[in-house]
C-alpha cells in the first residue's frame, strides 16, 4: 500500500480536528480526497467537501475528532447511514479500541493521540492497534507523521499516561510560559516583551535538548553555575523535589481523568 487513501473523512474539525487538517494540506494530501463531517460548517481550504451530517459511503479512512462524550451520538449517526470504511483512525481520548469496534463498522481500528502543535508538523502522535495489519498500520503512520514525531507504543493502557504527557502537555508548557512572562512583569519588564522572551527561551531550550547529547537534567546543570543565578532559581524548583511533585499531580490528574472517559464510554 502507498501514497495516502483516496478518501479520508475527518468527523469534527475544532481544535484537534483542523490541527490534523492543516497538518495534511501542508504536507500535499489533495484536498479533494479530504471530507469534513462537522454541524458547525466553517471556512475550509479549496477542494476540501464540508458536510453537517453523516451520508452513506465507504471511504478508505474515516478518522474520528470528535469529543469523547459524543462518541454514541456519532456512532448512531454512522450506523443508521450504514456506513463502513477501511480503516477507522480514533484520537477520542479514552475510547479503547474494542468500545470502537462495537460502535462502529470498520475493517479494522487504530487509535491515535496525537497533539495541538501537529498544525505546524511539530506534534507528537502515539499510535496503538492490537489487531490491524501491517498494511493499515503503514497507512496509518503515514497519515500521521505530516503531523510530528510518531511513534507507536507497547500496550493500550499507556494511553493515559500519553493522553497526560504529549496530548495535554502543551497546555500545561503554555500554563509555564504564561508564569514565566508574568514574573518577568512581575521585575519590571514591559508584558509583550516578556511574552516574547519566554516563548523564545522555551522554543531555544526545547531546541537544543532535542539536539544535544546530554540530557535535560544535564543540561540544567550546565547552565547553572555554582552561586550564580540559574542555581539560585534551581534551588527553589528543585527544593523539597517542587516541580517535580507539580508536575506529577499534573499528569496523574490528566491520566485518571483518561481512565474515567474509559470507563463512561464502555458503559
Amino acid at each position: 500500500m502507498s501514497g495516502y487513501p483516496a478518501s479520508i473523512w475527518l468527523v469534527g474539525c475544532g481544535n484537534m480536528g483542523g490541527a490534523m487538517l492543516r497538518g495534511w494540506i501542508a504536507s500535499g494530501i489533495p484536498s479533494t480526497s479530504i471530507t469534513v463531517i462537522d454541524p458547525q460548517l466553517q471556512s475550509l481550504p479549496a477542494g476540501i467537501t464540508c458536510i453537517p451530517h453523516v451520508v452513506p459511503g465507504s471511504p478508505d479512512v474515516l478518522v474520528l475528532a470528535v469529543k469523547p462524550q459524543m462518541m454514541a451520538e456519532v456512532a448512531g449517526e454512522f450506523v443508521e447511514a450504514g456506513v463502513r470504511a477501511e480503516l477507522l483512525i480514533s484520537v477520542l481520548a479514552g475510547v479503547e479500541e474494542a468500545t470502537l469496534g462495537q460502535h462502529f463498522a470498520a475493517g479494522e481500528v487504530v487509535r491515535a493521540m496525537p497533539n495541538l502543535p501537529g498544525s505546524i508538523g511539530q506534534g507528537v502522535v502515539a499510535l496503538h492497534s492490537g489487531a490491524a495489519g501491517r498494511d493499515r498500520r503503514a497507512q496509518a503512520e503515514a497519515l500521521m507523521k505530516p503531523l510530528g514525531l510518531v511513534e507507536w507504543i507497547a500496550a493500550e493502557p499507556l494511553f493515559d499516561a500519553v493522553t497526560a504527557l504529549s496530548g495535554s502537555g502543551p497546555g500545561f508548557v503554555y500554563r509555564f510560559i504564561e508564569a514565566m512572562a508574568d514574573a518577568g512583569v512581575a521585575l519590571g519588564l514591559p508584558a509583550d516583551q516578556a511574552q516574547r522572551f519566554a516563548i523564545a527561551t522555551v522554543e531555544g531550550a526545547a531546541a537544543l535538548a532535542d539536539r544535544a547529547a546530554d540530557s535535560p537534567a544535564m543540561l540544567a546543570e550546565r547552565v547553572a553555575s555554582p552561586g550564580g543565578t540559574t542555581r539560585a532559581g534551581l534551588d527553589v524548583l528543585d527544593h523539597d523535589n517542587a516541580l517535580k511533585r507539580l508536575v506529577h499531580e499534573t499528569l496523574t490528574a490528566a491520566a485518571r481523568r483518561s481512565a474515567e472517559l474509559a470507563a463512561a464510554a464502555r458503559n
